[in-house]
């Protein structure tokens, strides 16, 4: 079904230990808008897609999502493997490592663990399709902050790679939508 190469979409090289980095960044892991939720939501999607093409789309972009959250995940563990605790004491990490200790564990930034009520899925294929652009333009809006307060060089660098997939993601749902609205308006004969 799928050849899967031992390495990651975009390389990570991170250059600091940082768990309050760490923390905020799991927002894409295991939060609402982020690349777990996206890949499960695009993969289950893709059924009630009334074309081949759309339900290819779908498929390419959650499997792509589901790469993304390896690289995520990777950022956070970059940033926590090396942790002594005394610099996991007082960041919001801390309650994070209560749980878990340094191992992944799919939570939003806020500490909530993710849940399948973060995807959408209707039988309506357009409500989806606006679902999904929705969704690759807050994971898009997501990213710009995270850039935003880190200071690791190597850190920003994945984060802007996964950036500009969410734009590409985008584009690429609203020529699915137009796909599909085509498909719907043609006259059916029988």
């Amino acid at each position: 079904m799928w050849i899967y190469e031992k390495k990651l979409q975009y390389p990570v090289k991170v250059c600091t230990c940082n768990p309050a980095l760490a923390q905020m960044i799991l927002e894409q892991f295991g939060g609402g808008d982020g690349e777990l939720s996206a890949g499960i939501r695009y993969l289950t999607q893709r059924m009630t897609m009334p074309t081949n093409e759309a339900k290819g789309i779908l498929t390419d972009i959650g499997t792509e999502e589901l790469a993304h959250w390896e690289i995520i995940g990777t950022i956070v563990w970059k940033l926590v493997k090396d942790a002594p605790l005394s610099k996991i004491k007082g960041t919001p990490f801390e309650a994070h490592y209560v749980s878990h200790g340094k191992a992944l564990y799919p939570e939003s930034a806020a500490g909530v663990p993710w849940t399948a009520t973060f995807i959408q899925s209707k039988e309506d294929p357009i409500a989806n399709l606006y679902e999904d652009m929705a969704a690759e333009q807050k994971a898009r809006a997501t990213y710009e902050s995270l850039i935003n307060i880190s200071d690791d060089p190597g850190v920003r660098d994945a984060l802007r790679f996964l950036r500009e997939r969410e734009v590409v993601h985008f584009q690429r749902f609203g020529e699915t939508l137009r796909i599909v609205e085509e498909y719907q308006e043609k006259k059916k004969h029988y």
